[in-house]
């Protein structure tokens, strides 16, 4: 008899993979090890996804949308703000750095497991990181920013500074003053404009 399909196959497969990366890293997990958790079957999880590599792709993918999602929450209320974006991303991030078992960008804790530049995986954390850069660059030329380019090359150091020391310092990090930061930068990038940006509820 034919198995019948599962329609949630590919979701809870994905599920359990993503958790175990996340804990171990893409290339600290073997196929068998998902499988013996997701109680899935080999079968299964090949016909859902045809190697590992597809595997970590979609994780990888996943964890893009997830921080699409984060970016676009913290930055939805102040559509009209670029200035203000800018200090709420980098808040939305200090607030999830400060989360119990916060693991620091899974992608970009995943870029030395794929050394290889052609790597399907290596291609998707690349293109995240230079669409992201591109998407600060945006905000930051659309605030009137006398130096755009350096704005948001600030703007995603101190994010970078957030997932590297967040998985340490949990509660106790540097958030706040990652936020502060953010709000100098713009303020000192703005110069005459900066009634613009005091105007923002962000930065009050």
């Amino acid at each position: 008899m034919a198995r019948k399909p599962d329609p949630g196959a590919r979701d809870r497969i994905l599920s359990v993979a993503s958790r175990l990366f996340q804990e171990h890293g893409p290339d600290g997990v073997g196929l068998q090890q998902i499988i013996d958790e997701c109680g899935c079957g080999k079968n299964l999880l090949y016909r859902e996804f045809g190697s590992k590599d597809d595997l970590v792709v979609a994780y990888l993918e996943r964890c893009r949308q997830e921080w699409d999602d984060l970016v676009e929450k913290a930055a939805q209320p102040l559509h009209e703000d670029p200035a203000g974006q800018l200090v709420a991303i980098v808040g939305a991030v200090a607030e999830r750095s400060a989360t119990p078992g916060f693991r620091g960008c899974p992608l970009r804790n995943s870029l030395p497991s794929f050394p290889d530049d052609g790597h399907p995986a290596r291609r998707v954390i690349l293109d995240f990181h230079m669409a992201w850069r591109a998407h600060l660059r945006d905000l930051a030329e659309r605030t009137g920013a006398r130096d755009p380019r350096t704005l948001a090359d600030k703007i995603m150091l101190l994010i970078d500074g957030l997932h590297a020391s967040g998985p340490m310092l949990g509660e106790e990090g540097a958030g706040e003053a990652a936020v502060a930061f953010a709000k100098e930068a713009v303020i000192a990038a703005l110069g005459d404009r900066q009634g613009r940006l005091q105007r923002s509820s962000e930065l009050v």
